[in-house]
């Protein structure tokens, strides 16, 4: 049987209120965001490598990734969602996840991915909420790649 391991992708934490409910009326003992995303790997350095030489993914020496909730034109909200087992939307993966990536210029990202021979799956740029494309990691999960929407007077994404 391979070994397996866990990547680790860390992420600074975003609230999360109910209708209704401001975060400072809230007890303690409450969920705050997401502190990391685990997954387990075949070859786990591998991979690592894939994301960080192919999507630029900055590496810690650790071997996983803090990506900054402040980062400059990061959305402003991460997005958390269960979807059915029954679903095709992380087809042709069989993987039961997928990660959805924000980036700041889709078309520039998916010109890097080429050049690095990657195959977009799909694209589509007419999507409410901005901006989408598919890929495959080389152990098979789906990859989302999304450019927020822009405010129609704003230059570059925005935080």
């Amino acid at each position: 049987m391979p070994v397996r391991a866990v990547v680790v992708l860390c992420l600074g934490a975003l609230t999360v209120t109910g209708p209704g409910e401001a975060a400072s009326a809230q007890s303690a003992g409450r969920i705050t965001g997401i502190g990391g995303v685990f997954f387990k790997a075949e070859n786990p350095k591998a991979l690592a490598a894939w994301y960080r030489d192919v999507l630029g993914l900055p590496l810690e020496a650790w071997g996983g990734a803090m990506l900054r909730y402040d980062a400059p034109q990061h959305p402003p909200v991460l997005v958390w969602n269960a979807f059915p087992a029954s679903t095709g939307y992380f087809a042709p993966s069989s993987s039961g996840f997928m990660i959805n990536y924000a980036v700041d210029d889709l078309d520039a990202f998916l010109a890097r991915l080429g050049a690095k021979g990657v195959a977009v799956l799909k694209r589509t740029d007419d999507d409410a909420n901005g901006r989408f494309a598919w890929v495959l990691d080389p152990e098979g999960n789906k990859v989302e790649l999304w450019e927020p929407k822009r405010p129609a007077s704003a230059g570059p994404a925005q935080p």
